[in-house]
């Protein structure tokens, strides 16, 4: 009796996994009646109007300028093909006459920006050069031709100190070439007149006017009339001296 018990348990035990895994995998069938689902037109049009929802690729019509660049790169490009004797280049000759056209393109607008650079420079080179030929050329008459001691008096009057020292040194250089004590040229440096003066009681004073006359024109220094009148005296005193040693 006992022997039969511990077979039974042992069956009985073992046959409930069994039992429990078969009642865990049986299929539960939905028996409810299906839904169908209709999309009318007005639904999909939603998503027609959405951009998230357009993957159609939009194509850019090419401009005119885009249609004569293709026409100049295609017409250099059968150029070359034509010079080479084929009708379609394959291999690195094809990437060669690709590139080409772009080449020399590159090699155009180099070599036109470097032209006008150029002419630009030279313009502004030949400005410069007219200008200072028009300040001599000025200076040069004023020198031989104009009453200095009535343009001293002029710009005295319109209260212009500034260029009444630039009549000033020019009257003194004017009396020197009189004199016979320097040479006149236009092309002449200041210096150049200092080294032809040589007795020194002319050299000293001249050399300070020259300093003076060079500070303020040059140097676009502002001489109000006090300046003016003190250094009128050195002018006036070098003059008085130059016709005296004569």
């Amino acid at each position: 009796m006992l022997r039969f018990l511990l077979i039974f348990s042992f069956v009985f035990f073992v046959q409930m996994p069994c039992i429990a895994q078969q009642d865990s995998l049986e299929v539960q069938y939905d028996e409810a009646p299906l839904e169908i689902k209709k999309i009318s037109n007005n639904d999909l049009q939603s998503y027609r109007d959405n951009p998230d929802y357009n993957y159609e690729e939009q194509v850019k019509e090419p401009s005119i300028l885009d249609e004569i660049w293709a026409w100049v790169v295609n017409q250099i490009r059968k150029f070359f093909e034509w010079i080479f004797g084929i009708d379609a280049a394959q291999g690195p000759l094809a990437f060669f006459l690709n590139l080409l056209p772009y080449l020399l393109i590159f090699l155009l607008l180099f070599l036109l920006i470097r032209f006008f650079i150029n002419a630009n420079m030279q313009s502004l080179k030949n400005a410069q050069l007219n200008k200072n030929a028009v300040g001599l050329s000025e200076e040069e008459n004023i020198i031989r031709n104009e009453n200095i001691d009535d343009l001293i008096q002029q710009a005295v009057a319109d209260k212009n100190y500034r260029l009444a020292i630039r009549y000033s040194y020019l009257l003194i250089l004017k009396l020197l070439s009189e004199k016979d004590i320097i040479a006149w040229e236009l092309q002449k440096t200041n210096s150049d007149y200092l080294d032809e003066i040589t007795k020194e009681n002319l050299k000293t004073p001249f050399k300070a006017s020259t300093r003076l006359y060079e500070y303020v024109w040059y140097g676009d220094f502002l001489i109000d009339e006090p300046k003016y009148q003190k250094a009128a005296l050195a002018f006036n005193a070098l003059r008085k001296n130059i016709i005296e040693n004569a």
